[in-house]
């Protein structure tokens, strides 16, 4: 997958040096997918050394993984990508070098009527089968407007986080800390529950 990148991709991890259980792992693992494509740039910065930075990508823990295409997509992965989330990250990077969300036209017309910011998160498990669907799809839509970011979060790497807000099956998506639903819906479902969830957002 790495290797057929359409175009140049940037991977920026932001790590800690202390208080972080798995960012030596998540730094190990950008380094190797470093190795892969030559149109794939790693950059590992540290949280608060690099705060300007984190606070340009709004980032707020760790470890975080930032996917970059020709503009930053406002698409993060929390946590270390391994088991089922592994295809997760793959995925994310493909979608970056292609620079084109691919959503179905209607889609595309619906997300265009968002007037203002619009915030996704999406809980996961490393051992949900279904959850890099639901990635993918989420991943999509903030590619396809520059309104949305979308935050991918390992439910079991931020317990705190996700018993804020009561994550019982994954994946779990939550639009502007407000509005959630569950599973991974086909396209058109879950930009219908995104929008639902965006109410008052939506121009007229």
């Amino acid at each position: 997958m790495l290797a057929n990148l359409a175009n140049p991709v940037r991977l920026v991890l932001f790590t800690e040096d202390s208080g972080c259980q798995f960012c030596k792992e998540a730094a190990g693992l950008a380094q190797e997918l470093a190795g892969l494509s030559d149109r794939l740039t790693v950059e590992v910065l540290d949280l608060q050394k690099d705060h300007l930075k984190a606070a340009d990508f709004h980032v707020d823990k760790v470890p975080a993984f930032v996917v970059v295409g020709e503009r930053d997509y406002g698409i993060k992965y929390y946590g270390v990508p391994a088991g089922y989330e592994f295809t997760t990250l793959l995925t994310l990077l493909d979608l970056a070098g292609r620079r084109n969300s691919g959503l179905q036209p209607e889609n595309r017309s619906k997300l265009n009527l968002l007037s203002s910011s619009l915030d996704i998160q999406m809980f996961v498990t490393l051992t949900c089968p279904v959850c890099p669907m639901a990635a993918a799809t989420a991943a999509r839509i903030a590619i396809e407007s520059d309104k949305l970011s979308v935050s991918i979060i390992d439910a079991t790497e931020f317990p705190q986080l996700a018993g804020l807000y009561n994550v019982m099956a994954v994946p779990r998506t939550v639009v502007n800390r407000g509005h959630s639903f569950e599973g991974a819906l086909p396209e058109t479902l879950f930009v219908n529950e995104v929008l639902q969830g965006a109410s008052g957002l939506v121009a007229p």
